[in-house]
């Protein structure tokens, strides 16, 4: 795992309720895989980390991985840098796409996503980001820039979901990754346009601009109208 890798997954992996600890950790590995927290060919944590962490047991642990392997999404490699690693996803075809827009009420992710990403903004700007704080945005948003265009949405999620683990509330951040796993199934159906990520650039500097010189008001203006804009294009090709 790469430095702040911890850092990394904490909006997701969390110790899981005892009743249900099987389908709640499935449930947290699946939005790791889904927002590319760890990267396609990367590895996840070891096996005693992950459990640790889920409060679960090794056993639990490699039933969850288990259905993750049936599934085609990691795949587990022997020897010494051995571990369970992220396979990319196959191409969706005309039928997935299909299947995705209608297992979602559309509408209903990206208002919700709005709300959750305008107010981290709001929260971050208003508490102030020093020190390691605002390292860590500065990175999330150097990650994105130049980036090869097949990583390009992994480090843009990076970037917003840094945002929502350092407004300091962990239920925020709960809630917009899960959120975003949904938005993240919706921009695998549509292209990658060049123009829109420069313009997506520029809007990501000028928000972490606004974030540490502790302009709320900027901040919040900022991610509403780079959330409109991912919500124009999800419209126009899914709807």
């Amino acid at each position: 795992m790469n430095e702040h890798a911890a850092d990394r997954l904490a909006p997701v992996l969390r110790p899981v309720r005892a009743g249900n600890g099987f389908e709640e950790a499935l449930a947290q590995i699946l939005q790791i895989v889904r927002l590319g927290l760890v990267g396609h060919g990367e590895r996840l944590p070891a096996e005693r980390e992950l459990a640790e962490r889920l409060q679960i047991s090794r056993v639990t642990l490699r039933e969850v991985l288990k259905v993750l392997h049936d599934q085609g999404l990691v795949e587990s490699r022997r020897g010494r840098y051995g571990g369970t690693f992220v396979l990319a996803p196959a191409a969706a075809g005309e039928e997935e796409l299909r299947r995705r827009v209608a297992a979602v009420d559309v509408e209903d992710v990206l208002r919700f996503r709005e709300v959750l990403e305008v107010g981290a903004a709001g929260l971050c700007a208003a508490h102030g980001l020093a020190g390691e704080r605002a390292v860590r945005l500065r990175e999330a948003l150097a990650a994105t820039h130049d980036a090869p265009l097949a990583d390009y949405r992994r480090l843009d999620t990076m970037l917003h979901l840094t945002l929502a683990e350092l407004s300091g509330s962990p239920s925020l951040a709960a809630q917009y990754a899960a959120v975003r796993a949904s938005v993240n199934e919706l921009l695998d159906c549509i292209p990658l346009l060049v123009r829109n990520l420069e313009h997506s650039q520029r809007q990501h500097t000028a928000l972490v601009e606004a974030v540490l010189a502790q302009d709320a008001d900027e901040a919040r203006e900022v991610m509403r109208e780079h959330c409109c804009g991912t919500a124009a294009l999800l419209r126009g090709f899914l709807t």
